[in-house]
C-alpha cells in the first residue's frame, strides 16, 4: 500500500486549488463567476458557496477529520497515541493544502454508525475512514464522495487452526462483523443459501475480543481491513500466521473521502487534494525533491506545483 505524498508541494498546490475551486472564497465579482463554474461542474450536486466548510476550516485553523483508530495501515492509533495510516495521511494532506500545515488536524474517532451522522451534522469537515461509496450514501444519506483512494472487496478471515479453506465451509458457523456497514448486506447475500449466525458489534475492538474468546468462527470485512488486523494480531494468539484470509472476494468496495453533500467548493478542494497526491506520485515528487522540482523542464510538473 503506497501512502499519499502530502509533502510541502501541497502548500504550492494552494495556487492550483485557487483555480480549481477555492477561488470562491474571494469577495470580488470574478471569483463569483469561478464559483458558479465550479458548482456546475462538481460531482456533488452543486450548492451555494456561502458558509462553505473551506472558510470554516480556515477560520478555525484546524481540520476536523473523521477517522478510524483500529485498522492498521488505514486508520490506527499506536501505543504512543499517534494516529497513522493511509487514511490519516489524507487527512494531513487536506490540512496541508488548506492550512499550510499537515499537523493542523483534529482526528475524530467514529464508529461505522456514527460516521455519516457526524458528517451531516457538521461535527466533522471530512470523513476519511475506510468508507464505501454507495448510491444510498451518495444520495439519501447526504454524503458527497470524492475520488476513490482504495478499491477493495469483502472477504472472510478464520483461525488457521480451524482448517476452513472456503466460505462454503462456514455452514452452521458464527460470523462476526461490525454493524452499520455494507458488510451486513453483503454477508447476507453471499450466505443466502448457507445456514450461519451473524453476530454484529459496534466497533472492531469488540469484534476482536469476541474472536479471541472463541465466540466467532470467522470475521468478515473489507479484505484490506482484515489484512491490517491480521498484521497486528497478538503473538500470544499465533501472530499473523494464526489467521487465514480466505481467497474469495464477494463484493465491490470503492473506498474514499466523503464530504457533506451540497458544498461544491469544499467538494472540489478535497477532490483535488486527492487527485494531486496521485499525480505527484506519478511524477515522482516527494518531500525530499519538491524544491528542485519547481524548476523542472516538464511544464506539467511546474503547473502542478503552481509555477509558471
Amino acid at each position: 500500500m503506497t501512502r499519499p505524498t502530502y509533502l510541502r508541494s501541497l502548500l504550492c498546490m494552494s495556487a492550483v486549488l485557487l483555480v480549481l475551486g477555492a477561488a470562491a472564497c474571494s469577495d470580488d465579482d470574478s471569483s463569483k463567476d469561478s464559483s458558479s463554474a465550479a458548482d456546475s461542474s462538481s460531482g456533488d450536486g452543486g450548492g451555494d458557496s456561502s458558509g462553505s466548510v473551506l472558510q470554516q476550516v480556515k477560520d478555525r485553523g484546524t481540520l476536523n477529520c473523521g477517522v478510524n483508530d483500529s485498522v492498521p495501515g488505514f486508520g490506527f492509533q499506536n501505543e504512543q497515541g499517534d494516529f497513522e495510516g493511509f487514511d490519516i495521511d489524507y487527512c494531513k494532506a487536506v490540512a496541508a493544502a488548506v492550512l499550510g500545515d499537515p499537523e493542523k488536524v483534529d482526528f475524530v474517532v467514529l464508529t461505522p454508525e456514527q460516521r455519516l451522522p457526524a458528517l451531516e451534522s457538521g461535527e466533522i469537515d471530512v470523513l476519511i475512514r475506510n468508507t464505501t461509496w454507495t448510491a444510498t450514501r451518495d444520495g439519501s444519506d447526504g454524503a458527497g464522495f470524492v475520488a476513490t483512494t482504495f478499491y477493495d472487496g469483502q472477504a472472510m478471515m478464520v483461525n488457521t487452526a480451524s482448517g476452513i479453506t472456503s466460505i462454503d465451509g462456514l455452514q452452521g458457523k458464527t460470523i462476526c462483523l461490525t454493524a452499520g456497514t455494507t458488510t451486513e448486506q453483503n454477508l447476507a447475500d453471499r450466505m443466502a443459501q448457507i445456514p450461519h449466525t451473524p453476530q454484529t458489534f459496534e466497533e472492531n475492538s469488540q469484534v476482536q475480543e469476541a474472536f479471541l474468546s472463541g465466540q466467532c468462527d470467522a470475521w468478515t470485512s473489507d479484505k484490506s481491513q482484515l489484512a491490517g488486523i491480521r498484521s497486528n494480531w497478538p503473538a500470544a494468539n499465533g501472530g499473523p500466521a494464526g489467521l487465514t484470509i480466505l481467497d474469495e472476494v464477494f463484493s465491490k468496495e470503492p473506498l474514499g473521502p466523503a464530504v457533506k453533500d451540497g458544498d461544491s467548493q469544499w467538494f472540489d478542494v478535497v477532490n483535488w487534494v486527492v487527485n494531486t497526491t496521485v499525480q505527484a506520485e506519478e511524477f515522482g515528487i516527494t518531500t525530499a525533491n519538491v524544491d528542485s522540482m519547481t524548476d523542472s523542464d516538464d511544464p506539467a510538473i511546474r503547473r502542478l506545483l503552481g509555477q509558471p
